[in-house]
C-alpha cells in the first residue's frame, strides 16, 4: 500500500469513529432546551449515527480493495462461485422488453 492510501483509510476511520461518539455522546446527553428543536435535534443524531455507518463502509470498501462499481460485481461473481451458485444472466435486451411491454 502506498502512504498516501494508508493516510486516507486512517482519515476514514477517523471520520467514521468520531460521528459515531459524537451521536452516542448526544443521544446519551438528552435534550435540554426549548421542545420546538427537538426535531432538529433528533435528525442531527440521526444523521451522525447514519454518516458513521457511511463512513465505515467506505473504510471497508477501500480497505478491501473495491475501487469501482465493476470490482464490486466481480467480487460478488467470485462469491457466488465459491457458493456454488450458478452465475446470473444480463438481460442485454432490457430496453427493447420494456418497449414491448408498454405497446
Amino acid at each position: 500500500m502506498v502512504g498516501g492510501d494508508v493516510m486516507n483509510e486512517c482519515l476514514w476511520g477517523v471520520a467514521s469513529v468520531t460521528q459515531f461518539g459524537w451521536g452516542v455522546r448526544s443521544l446519551t446527553k438528552g435534550y435540554s432546551g426549548d421542545t420546538r428543536f427537538m426535531p432538529l435535534k433528533a435528525f442531527a443524531v440521526a444523521s451522525l449515527f447514519l454518516g458513521s455507518a457511511a463512513s465505515a463502509s467506505v473504510l471497508i470498501l477501500k480497505h478491501s480493495g473495491i475501487h469501482k462499481v465493476e470490482d464490486l460485481v466481480e467480487a460478488g461473481a467470485n462469491l457466488r462461485a465459491k457458493l456454488g451458485l450458478r452465475q446470473r444472466t444480463q438481460n442485454k435486451n432490457l430496453d427493447d422488453s420494456r418497449q414491448k411491454a408498454q405497446s
